[in-house]
């Protein structure tokens, strides 16, 4: 039996979770930022975490415009990204990407949940309804 950290489902599971965060940060971050603008501001936190990644094993990297609390859920956002990315490939490379992406699509559950205990959005029971047959689909497709 392979460690837990061996699994794709560990791997495709931290994917979906870092994913939901994503949203969920942007959503916040994008408050008072135009959205192509913060798009940007997050790319740009996501190459700096693979560039330090990079930098672990030899790599390298000032925005003023940003309100500091935009700031900060925008750099929050990247870093769920970019740890979802990780995460989604290494998934996919451990297991088939049939099963993989279902799985990694649980963020849309999550992003649901999420939305509803930080945001304070609010969903109907059909909406829920709907968030419990994607749970239901991803696992039934993953198992």
């Amino acid at each position: 039996m392979a460690p837990l950290v061996g699994t794709w489902q560990l791997w495709a599971v931290l994917a979906a979770v870092f994913a939901a965060l994503t949203a969920i940060f942007a959503k916040i971050g994008v408050a008072n930022v135009g959205s192509d603008f913060a798009t940007f501001v997050r790319t740009i936190v996501i190459l700096a975490a693979l560039a330090l990644m990079l930098t672990l094993t030899k790599g390298w990297q000032s925005l003023s415009t940003i309100q500091p609390r935009s700031a900060l859920f925008l750099v929050l956002s990247g870093l769920a990204t970019g740890a979802s990315w990780l995460c989604y490939f290494r998934a996919l490379k451990l297991g088939d990407a049939a099963r993989v992406a279902p799985v990694d699509k649980l963020s849309v559950v999550m992003v649901a949940v999420f939305g509803a205990l930080i945001l304070g959005e609010r969903l109907s029971a059909m909406n829920w309804a709907g968030v419990a047959l994607i749970a239901a689909g991803a696992i039934l497709v993953a198992r």
